[in-house]
């Protein structure tokens, strides 16, 4: 059986058996052993918060709105993609699994600020690259870049005694000397050399690397980096030493490489693994990764406009002369010069234009929420809209709906939001006169 195994969001993960179906990217099978190591997973996850996986049957999990990847003790990495296209008859499961991968590279420069920079049309094998290669990937070609450019060392404080003075004479110590050492000098200087914070987290960052990479073209280059920077030691605390990163025109060679950094090294990992164990395991959100992208491109989109994400500036209760209960909606936007003020929310959810009687998939919170951003922070005064991923033809085309209140501005519209081409989005803005 396969140690990397490539599934979508919502799919099953079941116990493998003498005689199981071949995996597919909607229901894989796994060791016991890398299935009990999800099921601890599960339960370290529910208790901080994060709801991972479910419970599907007594040897069955279902993911949730989670993406990227997970390794398991015994060396079985589940790489998990978002899930927005259907499988066409015509299509195979690579095909498929390319496109998911595309757009979860996306997602992710625009959410972490990724300096990625593709390699070319004609490097196709960049689809195949799972998520965790894809992400060794970059950091060892920046950490080429920076070596050939070369790395900063700086100025180390050192104390020492020598038979010659170098530096600053420690005077007092050398007084204190019995006359048999007057011979030996208590001396404080500088050294100059490679040992600084960022040097010893690219370090340290590069000997995960070497132990986790399966492509040989990845291991081939760690190995060389590797031995190219045997003088610099690997970092001891890792969260003190990014608090010391520094930047500055001196470490702009470094900006490119620290968040591939971060995120080899589980500084950035929206939901981290607990225990003494932690392999390469990333996991997002799709719901903010979501969120940020629709947002990213509004701001590339959208000139003359504020865009602001997660205002919380309302409140819906008052308890004691104090507000309580913060109404924070995903994406606020306010027009400079004519002052109008639109609230949308995104949403990575499946809504369904033909199933009016299911009311479109729609939930009641939702539009409940969507209601209560329109009176506290529009006074139905301007338009409301949620924000789903189209989706085939399930959803491809406005929906629109009127709050029952006595203002004609008070609108909910649901829009669908082309992931694969986000400038289209532009030709809705055009359509509404923004």
């Amino acid at each position: 059986m396969s140690d990397l195994i490539t599934v979508r969001e919502y799919a099953y993960i079941s116990v493998a058996y003498a005689g199981c179906p071949e995996s597919t990217i909607d229901h894989a099978y796994i060791s016991a052993s890398a299935f009990d190591h999800l099921c601890e997973l599960s339960a370290s996850f529910s208790r901080h918060g994060a709801k991972v996986f479910e419970l599907a049957g007594r040897r069955k999990l279902r993911l949730d709105q989670y993406v990227g990847v997970l390794e398991t003790k015994c060396g079985t990495r589940i790489e998990i993609l978002p899930k927005h296209v259907d499988i066409e008859p015509s299509e195979s499961n690579e095909t498929v699994i390319a496109k998911e991968r595309e757009l979860l590279k996306k997602m992710l420069r625009v959410s972490l600020h990724l300096p990625y920079r593709d390699a070319g049309e004609a490097n196709l094998s960049r689809f195949k690259q799972s998520i965790h290669e894809w992400i060794i990937d970059q950091f060892l070609c920046n950490f080429e870049k920076l070596i050939q450019r070369g790395l900063r060392f700086d100025y180390q404080r050192v104390q020492e005694e020598q038979k010659y003075l170098r530096g600053q004479l420690q005077h007092v110590k050398h007084m204190r000397q019995s006359p048999a050492r007057k011979h030996i000098f208590p001396i404080e200087h500088d050294i100059y050399e490679v040992d600084r914070p960022e040097n010893r987290l690219i370090k340290t960052a590069l000997e995960v690397v070497c132990k986790k990479t399966r492509s040989a073209k990845n291991w081939k280059l760690a190995q060389e980096l590797r031995l190219m920077t045997g003088e610099i030691p690997k970092s001891q605390n890792i969260a003190q030493d990014f608090k010391q990163w520094q930047s500055g025109r001196l470490l702009a060679l470094y900006a490119d490489i620290k968040p591939w950094t971060e995120l080899i090294l589980s500084e950035y990992m929206p939901v981290s693994a607990q225990g003494d164990w932690r392999g390469m395991s990333l996991l997002f959100p799709m719901e903010k990764l979501f969120e940020h992208y629709v947002a990213y491109h509004l701001r590339r989109s959208l000139k003359g406009w504020e865009i602001k994400t997660q205002v919380s500036s309302q409140y819906i209760c008052i308890h004691e002369d104090k507000p309580i209960f913060k109404l924070r909606p995903d994406i606020h936007i306010h027009h400079k010069q004519t002052k109008q003020k639109i609230i949308l929310d995104t949403k990575w959810k499946l809504l369904d234009q033909n199933k009016r009687g299911e009311r479109f998939g729609f939930k009641d919170s939702d539009i409940q929420q969507m209601f209560a951003y329109s009176h506290y922070y529009l006074e139905h005064a301007s338009e409301v809209i949620l924000i789903y991923p189209q989706y085939s033809n399930k959803f491809n085309n406005e929906l629109c709906f009127k709050f029952n209140v006595q203002s004609d501005k008070a609108f909910l519209r649901a829009i669908p939001y082309d992931l694969e081409n986000p400038e289209k989005i532009m030709t809705y803005i055009s359509d509404r006169g923004w």
